[in-house]
């Protein structure tokens, strides 16, 4: 099939943007940067927008940067970006480790990280990062600009916090301690699936135990989320099997998985609890 009819805007820059958005969003009115998830489902007409924004030649949209002790990433920035570390030491390890597991390679070429935010599918690896670390996500419309932190931010499947006229415009994260240590597991059936559950988990250590534990889980549920009875069964805690198995224990407790004709929610329970007690032993490796 083909998409049906649509009208093209091109701005070239954001204010040109966030006003021809306003003047479409009432008429289905949609964005498109990377375009991996929108065109295909135009294609089969299961999304039919009469207005697409294309934001690709919006110059400062591109910019992926340190600044003030933050990593700023644009709304036009890829996947692929992140093949290669964009900054020293485990989180730039953790970026590239989880950019390899999105879709396949063409993808990763086209296809965004803030573009998957907007998206919010419950498998996104980046939706997992933004949750359980905190980032904090621009939005900008023709009444202004304004921040939303990364766990108010996915509502639900497909859903987000972002009003019909609000382009996302950045996502940033704090740059974490240089002795953070980092883990990331996922699982799907095939390579490029989407993941029936995938795990991220960070910790620093203190007179040998874990302090500032993060351990979130996505895919398993309609959207990312820390747990956080896992995550007071790490902090305090040697790392090791006991306090690793406790956390995982946490996370079949805890989850409410979805169900599919493929998948029951108890694989996916305890799926995500093999994943969980991964996720920390690579961190602690």
């Amino acid at each position: 099939m083909k998409p049906a009819a649509f009208q093209y805007h091109n701005p070239l820059t954001v204010e040109d943007a966030v006003a021809t958005l306003a003047e479409v969003a009432p008429d289905q009115g949609r964005i498109l940067a990377g375009g991996q998830s929108l065109v295909p489902t135009m294609a089969f007409r299961l999304a039919t927008p009469e207005h697409l924004v294309d934001i690709n030649g919006i110059e400062e949209l591109g910019r992926l940067a340190v600044e003030h002790d933050a990593l700023s990433i644009g709304a036009c920035v890829r996947h692929a970006a992140f093949h290669r570390p964009v900054l020293e030491g485990g989180f730039g390890a953790l970026l590239t480790r989880m950019a390899g597991h999105i879709g396949h390679y063409p993808i990763r070429q086209r296809g965004t990280f803030c573009g998957s935010l907007a998206q919010a599918d419950p498998s996104s690896e980046w939706c997992l990062a933004a949750v359980t670390l905190d980032a904090s996500i621009t939005a900008q419309s023709s009444r202004g600009r304004r921040t939303i932190a990364g766990a108010d931010f996915i509502e639900g499947i497909m859903s987000t916090a972002l009003d019909e006229d609000e382009l996302l415009v950045e996502t940033r994260f704090a740059l974490p301690a240089a002795d953070t240590r980092f883990g990331f597991v996922e699982f799907s059936r095939r390579a490029g699936d989407f993941a029936l559950a995938m795990a991220l988990a960070s910790f620093r250590l203190s007179d040998g135990v874990m302090i500032e534990a993060r351990l979130g889980i996505g895919g398993a549920e309609d959207r990312p989320r820390r747990i956080a009875q896992a995550e007071a069964e790490l902090n305090g805690q040697p790392p090791g099997t006991p306090a690793f198995e406790a956390a995982a224990a946490a996370v079949a407790a805890e989850l409410d998985p979805m169900e599919d004709a493929g998948t029951s929610a108890q694989y996916r329970r305890e799926l995500a609890q093999c994943l969980a007690r991964r996720a920390l032993e690579s961190a602690a490796s």
